[in-house]
């Protein structure tokens, strides 16, 4: 099997994410944008801005707080033509944004001291469906607010979408992998919305972050409320600064290819489609299988750094 890696600097943020991680599945005080065996969140040092949470409203047009879309294709271990979660939509949007901002090094206050945060987080969810078709469509959009909670006054609010569809494959889908894909949209929608933020109370807010004000766009996130940023004096742009890289995007793009085409990719144990294949995915390590009927099966270790583009191609072997 030869294998070539390249790596072609970008600074642009795509769209499309996919990931693997199964519902609930998020390691208490770990920080799910980091590769395995990286320092945990509880080692992290917090900044200085604490959050309380409500749980977030579902405002979705549908009868059952469970539903979470329509079946009509086959799926492994699961009959009838409704997927249902164990639970309420809401309580698992609700967790994934919670998690991720603690994850992000806010402090997230609950029970008596939830009284005592600088600020309180709300939301409302509407839209969160995954409909099982010939291609798998996921759809979410969920609005957040942020308040200062001693003023009531609204520091941030936006809207945070994200639509995505994948070939199942021949086989079809488990139970095991609808969770992971939801649960991977979940997180992308959470990571925006917690990048948002943080972008906004960053610049209108340093001292709880001890970090240099400023401001970041990203994509899929339509800003309602922001505070303004603080002035900061215009530091002159010299050779060395004109040569410095524009900020890198905070996800980084996979691409693979195969000779011959049409093998299943499989990402961390999850089913991505067949080659060529082109996802962008969160940083860090990522083990690649490739399996084609007639064909050895191709196992690789690929790193993704943000901002990149990273191309693998691999030649089968019968």
């Amino acid at each position: 099997m030869q294998l070539l890696l390249r790596r072609i600097a970008s600074s642009v943020l795509l769209a499309t994410v996919v990931g693997c991680a199964a519902i609930g599945a998020y390691p208490p005080g770990v920080d799910d944008n980091k590769p395995a065996g990286s320092e945990s969140n509880n080692q992290q040092v917090k900044n200085a801005a604490t959050l309380r949470f409500e749980q977030y409203v579902d405002q979705r047009q549908v009868g059952n707080p469970r539903f979470l879309g329509k079946i009509a294709a086959r799926v492994v271990g699961v009959s009838g033509n409704e997927l249902l979660q164990e639970r309420d939509i809401a309580v698992i949007a609700t967790e994934a944004i919670r998690k991720r901002f603690d994850a992000q090094g806010f402090q997230v206050l609950e029970g008596g001291d939830a009284g005592n945060a600088l600020f309180e987080v709300s939301g409302v969810i509407r839209e969160l469906a995954l409909n099982v078709k010939s291609r798998d469509e996921i759809s979410i959009s969920i609005e957040t607010t942020l308040k200062e909670t001693v003023s009531g006054k609204t520091v941030w609010s936006g809207l945070v979408t994200e639509k995505n569809d994948r070939f199942a494959g021949v086989s079809g889908n488990n139970r095991a992998d609808l969770d992971a894909y939801l649960n991977k949209g979940l997180r992308i929608v959470s990571g925006k919305t917690v990048d948002a933020i943080s972008a906004s109370l960053v610049a209108a807010r340093p001292e709880l972050f001890n970090l240099t004000p400023g401001t970041k766009a990203i994509r899929g996130v339509d800003v309602y409320v922001a505070p303004p940023a603080t002035t900061v004096p215009a530091i002159p742009v010299t050779a060395v600064q004109a040569d410095t890289p524009p900020p890198k995007a905070a996800t980084g793009l996979l691409s693979i290819n195969t000779n011959p085409p049409r093998a299943k990719v499989y990402l961390d144990g999850v089913y991505f489609g067949l080659s060529p294949l082109r996802s962008e995915i969160e940083p860090g390590v990522h083990d690649v299988v490739v399996k084609l009927t007639g064909y050895k099966t191709a196992t690789e270790k690929v790193s993704v750094r943000k901002g990149d583009n990273t191309e693998l191609e691999l030649s089968l072997e019968r």
